[in-house]
């Protein structure tokens, strides 16, 4: 199978889709690769490192997606890439689409097979291509969440940890997942007084065993959220549920009772975010203010850290990636019904049921879709 590997376009994303060491992989096992140039260089990648593991260098995305049975990327293909999807084309990248109809509709249009990484399941119900990112993004939560509060940003001008005589910030969690439990790790290694919401008790006792005497936890009830978000300095907004958008646990009218200048970071943006006040914001223009509420919404917030995330990226999408190139799409999925949890669009029609719930679009059954 020929694999392509465009360079990322999304404003200041400097992941990408394939390491070389991926790309050297795919090479042993006899494919073909093509890696458009300058793709890895945001995450230290230089195009000799490919050369060396046996890519070809493009020197276009144009000539990547005219010509590979593959695309591997890392966000969602923005608009001028989406054009270039063909009809049979196998695209395995982030979608988040229940939140984009746009996107949507353009993938259903192409014709492509669209795998997204972020429903690929294991046998333990987890998220195994979406976990790698919510680490990242679970720990850099608190730091950015710090440097938000920092007056100059708009924020309360409140140390994380406080310092002798003077007590830390107050750090809310909501969400005690993957996210969730590496924000509040960080945040409390920082010195914060962390407190993790979860309506799940069987993960409260899993956070309060392992983790008890680090962070507290409270049931996450809407009584309960609004009285720890009052008293709140940080809010990290952690939620997910698989392929659809995120619930709204904070509303406008619920900002007045929050802290003058406290911080918002919404992890959960990339699926719609979990605040009625997030839009998505960028790296370069990270934060906004919204009655005094300063928000950090960055859609992409592991791409602050590339290389780390690449490479974290890359050693969890591998064997998926080989499987799919090894066996073609049907075959691999078939052989694994994680990687058919996966299937979001095919041949023109959405596949997956939380999107087309939240977008109010039919939805062909995956199954179905293998016999299409």
């Amino acid at each position: 199978m020929h694999i392509g590997c465009p360079k990322e376009i999304k404003p200041q994303e400097f992941r990408v889709g394939l390491t070389p060491n991926a790309a050297q992989e795919a090479v042993a096992h006899g494919h073909r690769v093509t890696v458009e140039t300058g793709a890895g260089i945001g995450a230290g990648f230089p195009d000799q490192d490919y050369i060396e593991a046996g890519a070809e260098i493009a020197a276009t995305a144009a000539d990547i997606f005219a010509s590979a049975d593959m695309i591997v990327k890392v966000k969602e293909p923005q608009a001028v890439e989406r054009k270039m999807l063909r009809e049979g084309q196998i695209l395995f990248t982030y979608l988040h689409l229940a939140p984009d109809p746009a996107q949507t509709h353009d993938l259903i249009a192409s014709g492509a097979t669209c795998i997204a990484y972020e429903t690929v399941t294991d046998e333990r119900g987890g998220l195994p291509l979406l976990a790698p990112m919510s680490e990242v993004a679970g720990r850099l939560a608190p730091q950015v969440g710090a440097w938000t509060l920092q007056k100059a940003n708009g924020g309360r001008g409140v140390l994380m940890g406080g310092v002798p005589g003077v007590g830390p910030a107050n750090v809310v969690v909501i969400g005690g997942g993957v996210v969730g439990t590496h924000a509040a790790k960080i945040a409390a290694g920082m010195g914060a007084d962390v407190t993790v919401l979860d309506r799940s008790l069987p993960r409260l006792r899993y956070l309060d065993d392992v983790f008890g005497g680090q962070f507290k936890t409270r049931y996450a009830s809407a009584g309960n959220t609004a009285e720890l978000a009052a008293a709140a300095d940080v809010i990290i907004g952690a939620v997910l549920i698989p392929g659809a958008a995120a619930p709204k646990l904070i509303s406008r009218a619920q900002l007045a009772d929050l802290k003058p200048g406290a911080a918002l970071v919404d992890v959960a943006i990339d699926q719609g975010g979990c605040f009625e006040t997030s839009k998505a914001t960028t790296h370069q223009d990270p934060i906004y203010d919204v009655d005094g509420i300063m928000h950090y919404c960055v859609a992409n917030m592991p791409g602050a850290v590339a290389r780390t995330s690449t490479i974290a990226l890359g050693n969890a999408t591998m064997p998926f990636m080989l499987a799919l190139a090894d066996k073609g799409w049907r075959q691999a999925c078939m052989d694994d019904p994680h990687l058919l949890n996966g299937l979001n669009v095919h041949a023109g029609q959405l596949t997956y049921y939380a999107v087309g719930k939240a977008l109010g679009l039919d939805v062909l059954a995956p199954s179905l879709a293998l016999k299409a």
